[in-house]
């Protein structure tokens, strides 16, 4: 791939995971109204609510999709245009930690786990899809910086390009 084109796709990335970014904080502003954590009881109340339950589907697969997108897609991308090689995921992580692109690959990985668990498997114990729910909240806050690192990181090597 040209240089060119390797800008292009992050032009490209840098505008899809602002989007992305958008819709995940603007659902998880409505599933954790305030930044109060999901209860047992509540949970119950909103599996049974096709609305709130449709809410907390769009919320999951909104967090996996930016995590999937920052993941396996903008990193790639980013360690490309920096000559860095690209390899399998915990590799471009740490490259990214030590860079500090990305705060921890540790905490990356646990993140993927919830991920994968909310996304694979259907969860019928509420107190295990609660802390499940309530976990991945807590990580929104290092996707959110995770993505404006890559997209600061990304902004500067384009316009050195140019």
């Amino acid at each position: 791939m040209s240089q060119t084109s390797e800008i292009e796709r992050l032009v490209f990335l840098i505008r899809v995971v602002k989007k992305e970014l958008d819709n995940l904080q603007s659902t998880a502003s409505r599933v954790f109204p305030s930044g109060s954590l999901l209860t047992e009881n509540t949970l119950q109340q909103w599996i049974s609510d096709s609305e709130k339950s449709e809410r907390l589907d769009a919320y999951s697969g909104r967090f996996g999709r930016l995590q999937d997108t920052l993941g396996d897609k903008f990193l790639p991308a980013l360690l490309k245009l920096t000559q860095e090689s690209v390899g399998p995921m915990i590799s471009n992580l740490d490259k990214a930690e030590r860079y500090g692109w990305l705060p921890s690959a540790d905490d990356w990985i646990a993140a993927r786990k919830l991920r994968n668990l909310l996304v694979h498997e259907y969860i019928e114990d509420f107190s295990i899809l609660t802390d499940a729910l309530n976990s991945t909240y807590k990580q929104t806050s290092m996707f959110v910086a995770v993505a404006n690192n890559f997209i600061a990181v990304a902004s500067e090597i384009i316009d050195s390009k140019k």
